[in-house]
């Protein structure tokens, strides 16, 4: 859409050999006046909701799985790739919204040790998040791989998730109740499974960081914080200028200051914010009960705590995304100003078809992903601007809607209660900006 291609120096010299002697024989002749070139109102961000699954050293090959899927990981990266507007296509920026791998290098990072936090053992959850070098062996070059097939060629955007972090222990403020997973009792995670902690960044800042070669000198990164674990970009699409902020998991009050005062650097920018974690599948500002920062550690923030002192407080964030809580769900909600905010979730991890049709049985549930991703298009040239909400399967090749097994696959697991056609429009609908224009001017 966007490329011209030149030719090469021989075909360019016939070329004009052959313009100058037209031009002499219709010299009386006037050419028509050419106008400007059609305003490029439409574009696409590409949602990368958590790859974990994907680059869990567990799920190849080599470890006994029947399949390899960190290449499932990597045909998704290739199809976003080839699918950017520097390629031709219509994906301008790109947000990978954290839980990029799966496992942990670290029993307790020293920063929570030292602050006095204590941990315990988890007889279920030890065995999910027991530290391994094959983080660093396996997982974690493959993310490297995947983001270099986009790296250069496109703004983007990686918040950890508390996958990322160095370690995840079980707080002793929150000791499990449950020896076995027949003990546990859903209506009670929190005091049957415990409660998890992140803590450390070493491994996403060697990765993702600040001064890697993915953001350094960029110059669309245009901020950062902590190394990296809170960033910012500034891309242009469909005749704006937007700000992206990415805020790591829970982010604590110094985040929230230093995204303030980036907005503060470019006011009126229409904003979106990524975040880990945020919002439930019913779409509540909650925390995964067994995944709650601001329990076990204050200096965190809570979902709400987040909207509370930055999200409403600031005028130019119009758009929301999180990941982290398996499933989807969109809430809209008025900030201090008056003007909506949209709030959006996506997470596929639990999806595990492929799984089952290679044959893996398992106690639990084998999430891989399956492919499924979010494309969110913009459309700036209708009277009313609308943002199209699709969900997308590089492994299916198909969207959400046009699949008839969609809603018998997955369903069951993430909302049950809905009917086919509802459980649709979960992962397929149309949002209205009708105050966009109000808030941030024509293009």
């Amino acid at each position: 859409m966007r490329i011209s291609f030149l030719p090469s120096r021989p075909v360019m010299a016939a070329a004009l050999l052959a313009v100058a002697g037209l031009a002499a024989a219709c010299a009386s002749s006037v050419a028509p006046p050419v106008g400007p070139p059609a305003a490029d109102t439409e574009f696409t961000i590409a949602v990368l909701p958590d790859t974990q699954n994907y680059l869990d050293y567990t799920h190849q090959t080599a470890e006994g799985f029947p399949f390899d899927a960190n290449e499932m990981f990597l045909e998704q990266m290739q199809f976003v790739a080839d699918n950017l507007e520097s390629e031709g296509g219509e994906i301008a920026f790109v947000s990978s919204l954290g839980d990029v791998w799966q496992h942990q290098t670290l029993a307790m990072d020293e920063e929570h040790r030292a602050r006095g936090f204590k941990s315990v053992p988890n007889p279920i959850m030890d065995g999910h998040f027991a530290p391994t070098e094959k983080v660093k062996t396996v997982e974690m070059p493959k993310a490297h791989e995947g983001f270099s097939l986009i790296a250069g060629k496109t703004p983007f955007s990686v918040v950890p998730g508390n996958h990322d972090y160095d370690s995840m222990w079980t707080s002793a403020k929150f000791p499990p109740q449950a020896s076995s997973p027949a003990d546990v009792d859903p209506n009670d995670l929190k005091t049957s499974l415990g409660v998890v902690h992140p803590g450390g960044l070493d491994n996403f800042r060697s990765v993702f960081g600040a001064e890697t070669a993915f953001f350094k000198d960029k110059p669309w990164y245009v901020a950062s914080h902590d190394g990296g674990a809170d960033s910012a970009q500034v891309f242009e699409a469909g005749g704006y200028r937007f700000l992206h902020i990415g805020l790591q998991f829970d982010p604590p009050n110094a985040s929230l200051e230093w995204a303030a005062a980036v907005m503060a650097q470019y006011p009126g920018l229409p904003t979106i914010v990524s975040t880990h974690d945020y919002m439930t599948k019913e779409g509540e500002r909650l925390p995964n009960p067994i995944v709650d920062g601001h329990a076990v550690d204050p200096i965190n923030n809570s979902p709400e705590m987040v909207w509370e002192k930055l999200i409403s407080q600031q005028d130019q964030i119009f758009l929301v995304l999180c990941g982290h809580e398996h499933g989807q769900a969109w809430r809209v909600d008025d900030n201090a100003f008056g003007n909506p905010v949209w709030q959006v979730l996506a997470d596929y991890q639990d999806r595990g078809q492929t799984a089952k049709d290679a044959g893996v049985q398992s106690a639990w549930p084998v999430g891989i992903g399956d492919g499924w991703m979010r494309l969110m298009s913009f459309d700036f040239g209708k009277e009313v601007p609308e943002l199209t909400v699709e969900t997308y399967s590089t492994y299916y090749r198909k969207q959400s809607r046009d699949m008839a097994e969609y809603a018998g696959w997955y369903k069951a697991a993430e909302k049950p209660d809905l009917t086919d056609e509802a459980f649709h429009e979960e992962d397929d609908y149309v949002l209205v900006l009708d105050d966009f224009r109000s808030r941030f001017g024509t293009p």
